[in-house]
């Protein structure tokens, strides 16, 4: 038998926990034909051997709802094995859509998830209005891996209610009943799901929470009871206190997922992260989440896998010295001019004369400042802060500060973690990794253009976690290999992927893990990404094969 693809000769982490094992991979007609020791011939054979073999990552937290009606690629995504996305997160996204509200779906998407509102505006074409339609429009597009989507509370409640919906105004019996219909219908023609964000910390550009924000039990329940009916879709949740704002809040939100859980008959995953103010809350939202499991509830802490924070640096859109007037004066100027006006000891001077922590909240925050260098530092001690490194060499933090920003032509980033690291350490983030109720998210893929880049998630659990980690205990690749991969795909219902087995999608990944590293903000060591038994990237480049499709529930 010819095959179209043959892997020959790799290790073999196959995303069902075993441990790796040398073998090949035949390929056939977009799907898994052998695995094991292959005698046959194929049209192309990939030489494996020193490299790791291991299914397509499926992502499960992105926001590519509006990059996905223009862009194929759906980088960087792409870069980082990922096969297959899932979007419509956090209860915001472009459909259902009434003609004239396009524009605060824009403005939602832009305040929510920093993704610049003129890109989504020449992007978009609004070729539909009812979410089927747009599950359509994304079904006449191809890309480099598979899509799938869920149906966004935001845009269904401004569908439904309009201004009240969009102020967060109590949904009456009727709007609950026409919300409930309008997301049956999406789930209905493939919808993976529906999602909603309850925290305060996601907002419009204008500063309004997203609609749905304060939604009553009678609203979620009524409209979580259409997955039930239909026997099928996850609801998504970014819950009150997700983003610390209220330490009190995510016990509460796990009492109403357990009982919405229990009474459909569908799972709920909500996002985790560790939180200064209550530093061991997720040990006991883990707890409760598998103890869901004896009430018959299902419910998945969404986790994060590494500190949860900001990139800051001269690129991004905020910046420690943005309330000095003197910097303030130097933004018109292109990037390499400004760095080099920085660096006169004039400008420098004027410029520290306005800064102190009374002027910024970073400024006063230097112990949690980390030079992320080249490859970057995701688990930098106190000892690597601004703040510690000034203490060492008889300095004020605020002028080291300003020196190290200028680093790299001007390109250094640093990293500001706000969650996931309260101890200055990823011991936690390690634990709730490997707690069985979890699921592996929150890369926002997409999203967060201006000051977070979490979409290489991917890559770090494999060098970080797998390769590299000096602080404390890795985490076996085996084990992660199947977080990324069967774990996510069976979370939302995928069962034809996420294993290296025979009848198995062939979405597959071909990876030098020896050399494997991030480069902020590039990546390389892929040495082939496979969606479908197409080759979409080779050498860390796209090869212009797009067999990746919309996916539609059933």
């Amino acid at each position: 038998m010819a095959y179209d693809l043959l892997i020959r000769g790799g290790t073999l982490v196959d995303g069902t926990g075993s441990a790796p094992r040398k073998g090949d991979v035949a390929i056939k007609d977009g799907r898994i034909a052998a695995v094991g020791e292959v005698a046959d011939g194929a049209d192309r054979v990939l030489d494996a051997e020193g490299l790791t073999v291991t299914p397509g990552f499926v992502d499960i937290h992105t926001h590519y709802d509006g990059q996905a009606t223009w862009d194929p690629q759906l980088a960087p995504s792409c870069y980082h094995g990922v096969t297959t996305v899932v979007m419509g997160n956090c209860g915001v996204g472009f459909a259902p859509v009434r003609p004239g509200q396009e524009n605060f779906l824009i403005e939602l998407m832009e305040g929510v998830e920093d993704i610049p509102g003129t890109a989504l505006h020449e992007g978009i074409d609004w070729a539909w209005e009812s979410f089927p339609e747009y599950l359509d429009a994304l079904e006449g597009r191809q890309f480099t891996m598979d899509v799938g989507t869920q149906v966004p509370h935001g845009s269904v409640r401004a569908y439904v209610m309009g201004k009240r919906g969009a102020d967060n105004e109590p949904a009456t019996s009727e709007d609950i009943e026409e919300m409930a219909k309008l997301v049956k219908e999406g789930v209905a023609a493939g919808a993976l799901g529906f999602s909603t964000s309850r925290t305060i910390a996601h907002t419009a550009i204008s500063g309004e929470p997203v609609p749905g924000t304060f939604a009553a039990e009678d609203e979620l329940f009524g409209i979580g009871r259409v997955l039930g009916e239909l026997g099928r879709g996850i609801f998504e949740v970014a819950g009150a206190g997700a983003a610390g704002e209220d330490v009190v809040a995510p016990k509460a939100e796990l009492d109403w997922m357990r009982r919405l859980s229990k009474e459909i008959e569908r799972p709920v995953t909500f996002a985790m992260l560790q939180v200064d103010a209550a530093p061991t809350l997720y040990r006991e939202l883990l707890e409760l989440s598998a103890q869901a499991i004896d009430e018959g509830a299902e419910v998945f802490p969404q986790v994060a896998g590494r500190p949860f924070g900001m990139l800051i640096g001269h690129q991004t859109v905020i910046h420690p010295f943005a309330a000095c007037q003197a910097f303030a004066s130097l933004l018109e100027l292109p990037f390499e001019q400004r760095i080099e006006r920085m660096r006169d000891p004039g400008t420098k001077k004027k410029i520290l004369a306005d800064a102190s922590a009374e002027s910024s909240m970073l400024l006063a925050q230097l112990g949690r400042f980390f030079p992320m260098g080249d490859p970057p530092d995701y688990e930098p001690s106190y000892e690597d802060s601004i703040e510690a490194l000034a203490k060492e060499a008889g300095r004020d933090p605020i002028e080291l500060l300003y020196d190290r920003m200028l680093d790299r032509d001007g390109r250094e980033l640093f990293l500001v973690p706000v969650l996931n690291y309260s101890d200055l350490i990823a011991d936690p983030i390690r634990e709730m990794l490997l707690h069985p109720r979890a699921a592996l998210g929150l890369g926002d893929g997409g999203a967060h253009c201006g000051i977070i880049c979490d979409a290489s998630i991917q890559t770090f659990m494999l060098t970080h976690w797998v390769r590299d980690r000096k602080r404390g205990e890795r985490v076996p690749v085996e084990f992660v290999v199947k977080r990324m991969s069967r774990d996510t795909a069976e979370l939302y219902g995928l069962a034809d992927r996420g294993t290296l087995e025979v009848g198995m999608k062939a979405d597959v990944n071909v990876i030098d893990l020896d050399n494997l590293k991030l480069e902020p903000p590039k990546m390389a060591g892929y040495r082939a990404t496979i969606v479908s038994g197409e080759i979409t990237m080779e050498n860390d480049e796209p090869t212009g094969a797009l067999p990746g499709r919309l996916i539609r529930g059933h």
